[in-house]
């Protein structure tokens, strides 16, 4: 059974499915569809045309789905999609697309947004994502399945943050960070791989091992050129699927290099 406060308001159009909790104060605008088993605790503001997936909790003063922080916003009727099992703490702010983009902001699955993070327009969330308390996201970026957004970083739009990577506390990263990655720093230099990461997921070690090796090759070693040795890795390793989810993200094109370990020439 629903049941909203008394003091929250929910506009007459909006879309509330069944055993939704709708707390104190809570207002929810013309075009938000909530699905089952959603909890609003209190204070939530949820406008535009946003969806809010089954079993996502969402804390006090958290905003969502309100006009984005992009001055070439013009009131297109654009989107925000959250899917199923997602935590959204207090104060966090996540805003819809452009017609500069996609027209949609989306989140997957099983996330967890702590204290004032920040999604701006555009972005692309994976599931099983964890940004810390002021993480921020600029607009336009891309964030893989598993990663982890350290708190007070700050992501440069259009930057994209690989699966399984981890961006540690304060950092500020204006480069792609491959996938399984460990990039840190006030301007974010890659430190290596995500290897706690990859222990806690059960990687196999023949599997770590391989990854250690082709982040030598690739980032480390300067014999031949990048794209030589990029060619070499893609020959040795092509029945791994782990490795070549790292050279199809290194060569697939974006608007920002490549986040490499410190003093090495940018790619």
């Amino acid at each position: 059974m629903t049941q909203i406060h008394p003091t929250a308001i929910v506009h007459p159009t909006a879309k509330i499915a069944d055993n939704v909790v709708i707390g104190p104060y809570c207002i929810i605008g013309e075009d938000v569809t909530i699905e089952p088993n959603v909890k609003l605790i209190s204070h939530v503001c949820i406008d535009g045309i946003t969806q809010i997936g089954e079993n996502t909790r969402i804390f006090p003063f958290a905003s969502i789905g309100h006009e984005p922080q992009d001055l070439k916003y013009s009131g297109e009727k654009s989107r925000v999609v959250i899917g199923k099992n997602n935590t959204i703490r207090e104060y966090v702010t996540i805003q819809p697309g452009t017609s500069g983009d996609k027209m949609e902001t989306r989140i997957g699955e099983n996330c967890l947004f702590m204290v004032s993070s920040h999604v701006a327009h555009d972005c692309i969330i994976g599931n099983n994502v964890i940004m810390a308390n002021c993480a921020t996201l600029g607009g336009h970026v891309n964030v893989g399945d598993f990663a982890i957004i350290g708190g007070l970083s700050a992501v440069h739009q259009f930057v994209r943050i690989g699966s399984h990577a981890i961006v540690g506390g304060m950092s500020g990263v204006a480069a792609d960070v491959i996938p399984y990655g460990n990039a840190m720093g006030e301007r974010a230099n890659l430190a290596g791989l995500n290897i706690v990461g990859l222990k806690r997921r059960n990687f196999d070690r023949e599997v770590i091992h391989d990854l250690r090796k082709v982040f030598t090759i690739l980032f480390i070693e300067d014999y031949d050129t990048f794209d030589k040795r990029i060619e070499s890795v893609e020959k040795e390793y092509a029945d791994n699927q782990t490795v070549m989810e790292i050279l199809d993200f290194v060569k697939n094109s974006s608007s920002r290099a490549i986040c490499l370990p410190k003093d090495k020439k940018a790619i």
